[in-house]
């Protein structure tokens, strides 16, 4: 199984050096992330091949290294089936079900659905001038125990920033602390300094985390009048409306 695994990574690596983003999976996850409450046993995801010809696909779920072979991932769940055929218009529901591990009851912990798609072999003419592809969707997966102060939607008001130079390297960062229970999931960030705007890729902030977003081509900073607009994406992938918060100058490098 290893080996196979091996190989279809490679597979993955030589679809994005050859077409990059013009191509597109057939095998499509229902929804853009998962909540798994604390008090369930189980959840499910539906899967949909909406392509012209079956695909094998395998999943797997990890703990945020996307580099990681799943035959040496350790997660606190079951999810099955774990490797199956899908046909063309046909759906596989996933069961994702909680081994009962302990997680932390304090806070959300966050892991990562992956789905891998693999198409078939080309036969014939075909075989000699068909490039093979496989495709890997991966999606976030929050485990949210029960009693949580406060809500996931009022999460993203708490985090606060700082901008400060990087440790040891050159440049600024900009520093986002969640002090919630709650992973914020960001949808945009742009930082404003004298007037200037710069665009940083979002990401997210664990629960009682911190996170950090190297700021390119900044130079310099004032002692104050920096600011920071963020917009969030809540439990059904919407992405709720801009926030505007004032950045912190921090005094040390870090």
């Amino acid at each position: 199984m290893s080996q196979w695994i091996s190989k279809v990574f490679a597979m993955l690596a030589l679809g994005a050096i050859v077409l990059g983003s013009t191509a597109e999976a057939s095998v499509v996850i229902t929804g853009t992330r998962v909540v798994f409450p604390g008090d369930s046993r189980e959840v499910t995801v539906k899967l949909f091949n909406d392509g012209k010809a079956p695909a094998l696909v395998q999943t797997w779920m990890d703990t945020g290294d996307e580099k990681a072979a799943p035959e040496s991932i350790q997660v606190p769940f079951v999810l099955t089936p774990s490797m199956f055929r899908l046909d063309p218009d046909k759906g596989q529901t996933l069961r994702m079900v909680y081994a009962g591990e302990p997680l932390p009851r304090d806070k959300e912990s966050l892991f990562w659905l992956n789905v891998l798609e693999v198409p078939p072999k080309a036969s014939g003419e075909d075989a000699a001038n068909r490039i093979q592809l496989a495709f890997r969707s991966r999606i976030k997966v929050m485990y949210r125990p029960g009693g949580l102060p406060g809500t996931a939607e009022e999460a993203p008001r708490q985090l606060t920033w700082e901008i400060a130079r990087r440790d040891g390297a050159e440049g600024y960062e900009l520093t986002a602390s969640n002090p919630s229970s709650y992973v914020v999931n960001l949808g945009s960030v742009e930082l404003e300094v004298a007037g200037r705007k710069y665009e940083i890729e979002p990401k997210y902030v664990l629960a009682k985390g911190v996170a950090r977003f190297p700021v390119p081509g900044l130079s310099s900073v004032a002692s104050n009048g920096t600011t920071v607009t963020y917009s969030s994406i809540d439990d059904w992938g919407v992405i709720r409306p801009a926030t505007p918060s004032q950045v912190a100058n921090g005094s040390t490098q870090r």
